[in-house]
């Protein structure tokens, strides 16, 4: 008997030049993001051999000294980012909503500085650092390490311990080295606590006014004593006021009830708008961002329209993060008595990431439902994009009952052949066979697709990775069409938010085996499939509808990716069959 060698567990590029080539690219794209076209070439080139066969014996890329010289590139493209035009250090004071921070030279005057600072400190930009509430000895000995730090001739974080002149207490100034040459930012244990900010605690929580007082003094780092001091009250009336204030905030100790607190300032302090969602020539309407807590407290965004007494329909927004729908489908939704309901997943605009290690269908699945429980939905079928498909079927294996029906829009099904991959268009093959053949590598991949789109701006990068569908390129010219999805798709790009991370761990988990998923789906699944989907084509589509009997396929002519926001008619035409009674 014939023995074969056993299967390899990983692959490695064999050519040191075939090494050296991608290794130049990796480092170009760090500099320079415009150049990932030049890298996509170079590595599809060289990898495509290693794509063989199908993909129950997939061997994946797994070279070290490549992942080394990708780990070494991040570096670079952390510091592009860093210091590209729209960023830099004013968006990051804006990032720092409720701690007083301000950044410095070292001089005699304040270069910036966040509102909290403004408000706790006095700080103005451009106005004196002497300003600050600290002894002029502390100011100068601050003034001193920072020049020091913003010089290099120090540790790159310096952390003083400073008393506050107005209050007493200490106050913890930790300050970190910024790309910007010269600068340094200053960030204290200060927090800011905004004006209209007490209504909003008392509504939460049901506190009464002299309640919300004392949870005030507690956020901001006052003893019991001090508060009742300032009160003109016992020692004893507060601590009963505590007691009170625990209760009705169903917390423990006074540490979590400052973490409570500051989580709920987090959101209070941020834009209560989705981000450039105004009226526009793709008339869209302004939505609010609603806030929750998910599975393990974590804190997560939705947003609903349509009808808000009417059927619940639950949408997907793919990894894109496409929450908004045409405007005149929205106006539909209206009229057609459906309440449509997104949440921003894990990871999107501000909903917190999953805790590494938890499973991603599964976890977006629970944060799914914990939306649908919140909102006392007990019923609700759902419309899905792309590979948000195994989102839907899991929410519906999860929990029986819940889910009343599943429609999918240009639907990807799990991959069994290579070929299946070298079918896509290059973009999208570049990207998803990545996330199979070489996770490891994604990352970077993905972080610099993102700078790359920040760079040509997000209609020119569209047409760049869409190309190949003309049927894609049609649709996006539709004004309400590209209004819908440059302005919805700020969860994932937008001036204040990348959401890179969730996009890495998204297309590694679309491309594992989720066909039991399928299998063991209990309602009705139709998927609707473009004709011009360039990274899901017909052949394939009807080379795995035969694994999947469960499955209704349509396919409408004239369609790619974008086949829900072309097709949004017929798509909400479907969707009444399937819709709960």
């Amino acid at each position: 008997m014939t023995e074969h060698p056993p299967r390899p567990d990983s692959a490695r590029f064999a050519e040191r030049d075939q090494k050296a080539e991608i290794v130049d690219r990796l480092y170009e794209v760090a500099l320079d993001p415009i150049r990932l076209e030049d890298l996509l070439e170079v590595w599809e080139e060289r990898v495509t051999a290693l794509r063989v066969g199908a993909l129950d014996n997939a061997v994946p890329l797994d070279d070290p000294e490549i992942d080394a010289h990708v780990n070494r590139a991040r570096v670079f493209l952390d510091r592009y980012e860093a210091t590209r035009a729209e960023g830099g250090y004013r968006v990051m004071l804006d990032d720092i909503p409720r701690s007083a921070a301000f950044v410095s030279d070292g001089g005699p005057r304040v270069t910036a500085c966040n509102r909290a600072a403004a408000r706790a400190f006095g700080l103005a930009e451009g106005g004196p650092v002497a300003a600050l509430p600290f002894d002029p000895e502390d100011v100068e000995t601050l003034r001193g390490v920072i020049r020091k730090v913003a010089s290099g001739r120090a540790e790159k974080v310096a952390t003083l311990r400073i008393r506050s002149g107005v209050t007493g207490s200490p106050v913890i100034l930790r300050v970190s080295a910024l790309d910007e040459p010269g600068l340094a930012l200053v960030l204290s244990t200060e927090l800011f606590w905004p004006d209209d900010f007490s209504h909003t605690v008392q509504e939460a929580f049901g506190l009464t006014v002299a309640e919300v007082e004392i949870v005030r003094g507690i956020t901001l780092g006052l003893p019991l004593k001090e508060i009742a001091e300032q009160r003109g009250r016992s020692i004893e009336t507060v601590r009963t006021q505590a007691r009170s204030i625990l209760a009705k905030t169903e917390t423990h100790s006074q540490s979590e009830l400052v973490r409570v607190v500051l989580g709920l300032m987090d959101v209070a302090l941020l834009p209560a708008v989705a981000p450039n969602m105004r009226g526009n020539a793709g008339a869209m309407e302004p939505l609010p961002f609603s806030s929750f807590r998910g599975p393990g407290g974590r804190s997560l965004d939705y947003i609903e329209f349509g009808d808000p007494k009417g059927t619940p329909l639950l949408y997907m927004h793919l990894d894109y993060g496409l929450i908004r729908w045409p405007a005149a489908a929205e106006r539909q939704a209206r009229s057609q008595g459906l309440r449509v309901v997104v949440l921003v997943r894990a990871g999107y605009g501000r909903s917190a990431l999953l805790a590494k290690g938890v499973d991603h269908v599964q976890g977006c699945a629970e944060d799914y439902a914990a939306l649908l429980d919140h909102l006392g939905i007990e019923r609700a079928a759902v419309i899905c994009l792309g590979a948000d498909l195994r989102f839907a079927l899991a929410l519906s294996n999860l929990r029986p009952g819940l889910v009343s029906g599943i429609l999918g829009c240009a639907a990807q099904l799990p991959l069994r052949t290579a070929a299946q991959y070298e079918r896509m268009d290059k973009w999208q093959r570049f990207i998803l066979a990545n996330a199979r053949y070489a996770p490891k590598v994604l990352p970077f991949l993905v972080q610099a697709g993102f700078s790359l789109a920040r760079k040509l701006g997000k209609e020119k990068f569209f047409a760049q990775v869409n190309g190949g569908s003309p049927a894609d390129m049609e649709t996006f010219a539709d004004p309400e069409v590209r209004a819908a999805v440059l302005e919805g798709s700020e969860i994932c790009l937008g001036a204040r938010t990348s959401a890179h991370e969730a996009f890495t761990r998204e297309c590694i988990s679309s491309e594992r085996d989720w066909s039991g998923l399928i299998h063991a789906v209990k309602v009705p699944v139709r998927l609707l499939q473009g004709d011009q989907d360039p990274q899901t084509p017909v052949l394939t589509i009807r080379e795995l509808m035969v694994d999947y009997p469960e499955l209704t396929i349509e396919f409408l002519p004239r369609t790619g990716q974008l086949l829900f926001f072309k097709e949004w008619r017929q798509v909400l035409e479907r969707v009444q069959a399937l819709l709960p009674r």
